[in-house]
């Protein structure tokens, strides 16, 4: 957590941050996905010694790794993140193959298991491929029969389910897909389960043609959200998540600020994690570092910003 001082008409504020700051540690230190034990247990050292970060998303490890990382993050959270596991093993829980839609649900029931047995209090995850328009509807049925089954499994074990939304036309091309679209099935799901919940990604913004703006209409089932850049390449977008001011990356300060008030005009209360992750030519390390510079500058305009208004 950190605090900027600002000056509005000769009177001095000083403003703690509001909101918990987390990071995606198998974005920011890839290794953490593809690494040997000893490569990743120095990567989650590294995360667990760093102030400026309360909350912890990682990915898929092994029992003996998560055992040291539980006891590394003592009193900060972790979270289970599902997403590397769905889009690497193609997992799809809106399949119109039952068998299909089976071992996604399958799947996910048990990592929620898992993760309960480790203690956590959360799960991320996404939905399947997209199918085409001819499909969807469909598609959008069965995934929300899987979404009833995995919370239901969820509460079951007192924890929540955080549900990101994709790009549906560029990169990974996931059916939820549209904030608007997903929102409308997490509010379905929400009159019965009120463990679930959405996770917005600055990153998919461009290639949802969306902005913060959009948050102020879902903000009864917004619970996290993610900061970070697309990538802009010749034909489209990439979800690589590029450190900010990488070339060809899309997002700045300027629209981080623009997300901070957004989050201030709606009274959000959730978390905002960093998802960034190195290129070849950088380290875990620089990109950080420099997410944290954006994420201090683009406070201090926002406030600047609200401070003005009033």
């Amino acid at each position: 957590m950190f605090s900027v001082s600002i000056c509005c008409r000769n009177i001095l504020f000083n403003a703690p941050f509001p909101w918990p700051i987390g990071v995606v540690g198998f974005m920011a230190f890839p290794e953490l996905m593809t690494g040997s034990d000893e490569e990743k247990e120095k990567a989650l050292k590294i995360l667990a010694g760093d102030p400026f970060f309360c909350v912890h998303e990682l990915g898929p490890l092994s029992d003996e790794m998560w055992a040291k990382a539980k006891e590394m993050f003592k009193g900060k959270t972790l979270v289970r993140c599902l997403q590397p596991d769905i889009l690497g093993q193609k997992l799809d829980i809106g399949s119109t193959d039952r068998s299909e839609r089976r071992k996604a649900v399958k799947y996910i029931t048990g990592e929620i298991e898992k993760a309960a047995k480790l203690g956590l209090k959360a799960v991320a995850m996404c939905s399947g491929p997209d199918p085409g328009p001819a499909k969807r509807d469909e598609a959008v049925r069965n995934t929300l029969d899987s979404l009833r089954t995995i919370c239901r499994t969820a509460a079951k074990h007192g924890l929540n389910v955080v549900f990101e939304v994709f790009d549906r036309d560029y990169d990974k091309r996931l059916l939820m897909g549209p904030t608007k679209e997903a929102v409308e099935t997490l509010r379905t799901l929400r009159a019965d389960y009120g463990n679930i919940g959405l996770l917005w990604d600055l990153s998919h913004a461009p290639m949802l043609n969306e902005t913060p703006s959009v948050l102020e209409e879902v903000n009864d089932v917004l619970v996290h959200i993610h900061i970070g850049c697309a990538k802009k390449v010749d034909d489209g977008f990439l979800d690589s998540h590029p450190g900010f001011y990488t070339p060809g990356a899309v997002n700045g300060i300027d629209e981080v600020a623009e997300l901070l008030k957004t989050l201030y005009r709606i009274g959000y209360t959730g978390a905002v994690s960093f998802e960034v992750k190195p290129e070849p030519t950088q380290t875990s390390l620089e990109i950080v570092n420099t997410a944290k510079g954006v994420l201090v500058t683009a406070y201090y305009k926002a406030l600047e910003s609200v401070l003005s208004s009033v």
